[in-house]
């Protein structure tokens, strides 16, 4: 047992009245120690779930943060230093709608924009469906590449998928706490944040609840972390909903802004693509790739619009939309996809 993480569990987890925050170091130091397994099985789903119920501090988001950037998995800066784009997407998945980040990927790739996405197998307790099993069901290995094939399908393709199991099984070893508990702990908003990439790169992160926006925005202000975007997307992702307002955080610098986007007033119709298993979300995809007309493709180019946009390759999202349609239908973007399979199926 450690008696240093033992008075960490003492003071996140002494009641409502009682219990304190931790400091930035005290944080480092306990998800260190959690990660590395020197705490103790019942220490850590303790500290867990007191945690949970004590919510968590954007300075404790921050210590747990630097633990994170680390111990975790690190892709080098890519030669051509290009901005990278970081889609922070809950691990969780998605039980409700289907996910067009994938397609998104694709598009922004073909207009030359390098994008870094992550995530690990089916999480507790939501379980819902991940990233890794559409990609596998497109025909796409990224399960077992080393982080240096990632770097290098990042510059030679524009776009790397960090697995945690592979890249970051310091992590992935404390997955099996969140089923033991039957809760999201604090990790969950971390691995919104948290950008294994060592370069230039703009992070967009995805929220449900707006408390967890404001402490994403006030840790990464406590890290210097001036390019990032926050997301109220579909279930908590970074894909834009259609069938309501997106809410969206834009900082720039020292400059942070708020925007509120209805895709209706750029004529899509009010209804987002309801989740299906990963065969048939692959199938989804390749229709759009092919730019054959569905809700599905109606999403992909909201989605696509508002990131050619945000990345500043337009300066509205209009005709930012007009050039994801035509990066699809002139075979661009599956261009794209056809080169990622050939070389990693």
């Amino acid at each position: 047992m450690s008696n240093e993480f033992r008075e960490f569990l003492r003071k996140v987890g002494s009641g409502t009245h009682t219990s304190k925050s931790l400091t930035r170091q005290e944080a480092e130091t306990a998800t260190k120690m959690m990660l590395q397994g020197i705490a103790t099985p019942a220490q850590i789903g303790a500290f867990m779930i007191a945690h949970r119920i004590k919510r968590p501090t954007s300075e404790e988001l921050a210590g747990m943060l630097d633990a994170y950037q680390k111990l975790g998995a690190k892709v080098d800066a890519i030669a051509n230093d290009l901005q990278v784009l970081v889609l922070g997407s809950p691990y969780d998945g998605r039980s409700k709608t289907a996910p067009v980040s994938p397609v998104t990927a694709m598009v922004l790739a073909a207009a030359d924009i390098p994008v870094l996405m992550h995530g690990g197998d089916r999480m507790p307790t939501k379980e819902g469906l991940p990233f890794i099993e559409i990609w596998q069901a497109l025909g796409l290995n990224f399960a077992n590449l080393t982080i240096a094939q990632v770097k290098e399908s990042l510059e030679q393709h524009n776009f790397g998928f960090v697995y945690l199991p592979q890249h970051f099984p310091l992590a992935q070893s404390i997955v099996p706490y969140r089923d033991q508990i039957g809760k999201r702990p604090p990790f969950a908003t971390l691995e919104l944040m948290w950008s294994p990439y060592q370069g230039k790169q703009l992070i967009v992160s995805g929220f449900v609840h707006p408390p967890t926006e404001t402490n994403i925005r006030e840790a990464f202000k406590q890290h210097g972390i001036k390019e990032f975007v926050t997301v109220k997307g579909w279930e908590g992702s970074v894909d834009l909903p259609r069938s309501r307002t997106a809410i969206i955080g834009i900082n720039h610098g020292e400059h942070f802004e708020r925007l509120i986007l209805n895709a209706r007033d750029y004529g899509f119709s009010p209804e987002d693509p309801v989740i299906a298993n990963a065969t048939d979300v692959a199938t989804k995809i390749i229709s759009a790739l092919n730019n054959e007309p569905s809700e599905y493709l109606n999403s992909v180019l909201w989605n696509c619009g508002f990131y050619l946009w945000i990345y500043g390759v337009h300066r509205e999202i209009a005709p930012a939309i007009a050039h994801a349609q035509d990066l699809l239908a002139s075979g661009a973007a599956m261009k794209q996809f056809a080169a990622l399979r050939q070389q990693y199926s």
